[in-house]
């Protein structure tokens, strides 16, 4: 659910936008948390991702970019109030990085190959 969302910090630049995104699209972004357990995220262009949370639960919905950061909407399975936003952060595969989940945890969050 949420958790599969906070795993996508993608790159912190001046005026970010899609565009910073492009490696993601097509790969998988895997968030490794504190206790082992990891999360998947796939972003689609224009806007929509996928995700398995760490507890193996599957999610859906949007994401935008709003102010140097990506923020993720879920939809599915019900649908959140709000937003989690996260910094972009530029790179491609094998670009690894730390984030702080929704939870608060600090997270390892890596660009894979494929889905």
């Amino acid at each position: 659910m949420l958790s599969a969302l906070i795993f996508t910090a993608v790159l912190l630049q001046t005026q970010p936008g899609e565009a910073d995104l492009a490696p993601a699209f097509g790969n998988t972004l895997l968030s490794t948390y504190p206790d082992g357990r990891t999360a998947r995220m796939w972003l689609q262009p224009g806007g929509r991702f996928e995700g398995q949370g760490r507890r193996g639960g599957l999610s859906s919905g949007v994401w935008r970019v709003r102010n140097g950061e990506v923020c993720f909407s879920q939809r599915r399975p019900i649908p959140l109030p709000g937003s989690y936003c996260t910094p972009i952060v530029r790179g491609g595969i094998g670009a690894s990085w730390t984030a702080r989940a929704v939870t608060g945890e600090t997270i390892r969050v890596e660009l894979v190959a494929g889905r």
